[in-house]
């Protein structure tokens, strides 16, 4: 990784773990990033400036309904994805990691583009090296499983054979 690109998103990365972020990310960053995937008719998420972003469909846990999450991602070989639910430090888990455990088929678009991906919770046996490969994409990470007070649900999206689904478009 270019250490320019690393060194900004290590500045992001302390930013994004203050108490001043925390408190207000979940007000101010849903609506802006929702802005600006409307202006660009979801070819570009403001996260995605810095880091891998994508778009999860998933269908509702109690709802089943359908719903759109924006998330950071981390890319790994054989083009799956890793996503972690942190919900800003939060001690309660995000909603669509219960999504992904009830119905773990879903889509991620990235860029636009809509990729049928099968989740899979990471579990304790393979927990330490997926922090390690996390980190090293969005260094510090982790600090929000300390600040939560909560182990964090960490998901590997795995691309699967485009099917007949309501979340691809």
């Amino acid at each position: 990784m270019p250490s320019l690109l690393r060194t900004v998103r290590g500045s992001v990365a302390w930013f994004s773990r203050t108490k001043f972020f925390r408190a207000v990310g979940p007000t101010v960053m849903p609506p802006l990033e929702r802005g600006i995937a409307f202006v660009t008719r979801g070819r570009v998420q403001m996260s995605g400036l810095l880091v891998p972003s994508l778009v999860l469909r998933t269908i509702g846990a109690k709802s089943g309904l359908e719903r759109e999450t924006a998330l950071m991602y981390c890319p790994e070989p054989g083009k799956r994805m890793l996503v972690t639910g942190s919900n800003f430090a939060r001690d309660a888990h995000p909603a669509w990691t219960s999504n992904l455990i009830a119905h773990p088929d879903a889509v991620a678009v990235v860029r636009g583009k809509p990729i049928p991906v099968r989740a899979q919770l990471i579990g304790d046996d393979e927990r330490e090296a997926v922090w390690a490969y996390i980190e090293h994409q969005w260094p510090g990470y982790r600090g929000y499983e300390r600040a939560s007070g909560r182990v964090l649900r960490i998901f590997r999206l795995v691309p699967t054979p485009a099917v007949a689904s309501p979340l691809v478009e």
